[in-house]
């Protein structure tokens, strides 16, 4: 196990130095760094409350190099168990980018989700469904996903303290506006986690965006790296 912890971080680090050359040699590529905070609180032992921080920002972007603010989010979700395998919640989210880029808008967006997980032996899968409205000043967006997941302890047959992991997925989404053709864009995300303690995890990742494939493909690249602290 050891063995295939070290060779899987050889392999994620040399996938992230070529995600990085491939972003400087693209044209139509942006790339973004994305820290965030969450804190995870459970009310009752079905019902589930996510808080989160972040804020992203441009890496690379019009052919260079850079680090500049893009926007600055905060958000909320609740999510209740309705059955072990499955839960239903209700999440808002503020999407702060005016004071960034005077061209923008800022966004108020409404989610509703339907989650599905199963547990093999240490492998946990997730079916994540999830509709969207994305609420601008000057239009309304209406957003349709669905992401598959796999969460995988990296030692052993279960994650325990001071232990990696790794959580990959797979995401489809479909935007319809009333003044614009429908958008279809898909992203791929990998991150290696740690439990640090019983109450905090960090964890980092990349994730690769292909948007609007069926008319201009743009190539989009972010850089994530979170913290997780859970009551």
């Amino acid at each position: 196990m050891t063995m295939y912890c070290t060779r899987f971080r050889f392999i994620f680090t040399l996938l992230l130095f070529l995600c990085v050359r491939y972003v400087q040699s693209q044209n139509n590529t942006v790339a973004y760094w994305e820290p965030e905070v969450a804190l995870n609180y459970k009310v009752t032992p079905l019902l589930k409350q996510n808080f989160s921080l972040s804020n992203r920002n441009y890496t690379y972007h019009n052919n260079k190099s850079q680090l500049t603010v893009r926007q600055i989010e905060i958000a909320h979700f609740s999510s209740l168990t309705i059955d072990p395998y499955k839960s239903i919640g209700l999440g808002v989210q503020y999407r702060f980018r005016e004071a960034f880029e005077n061209d923008k808008e800022n966004e108020l967006r409404l989610t509703q989700q339907f989650n599905i997980t199963k547990i093999t032996n240490s492998v946990r899968f997730g079916n994540r469904f999830r509709i969207e409205q994305r609420i601008q000043p000057s239009t309304l967006i209406h957003r349709f996903r669905y992401r598959f997941a796999i969460d995988i302890p990296l030692k052993g047959l279960r994650t325990d303290i001071g232990e990696p992991y790794l959580v990959a997925t797979t995401e489809s989404l479909l935007s319809i506006e009333k003044s614009a053709k429908a958008m279809y864009d898909q992203r791929i995300t990998s991150q290696i986690g740690w439990s640090i303690s019983n109450h905090l995890k960090a964890q980092l990742g990349v994730q690769f965006r292909m948007e609007n494939y069926t008319e201009k493909t743009e190539h989009v690249f972010l850089f994530l790296n979170s913290l997780v602290i859970s009551l």
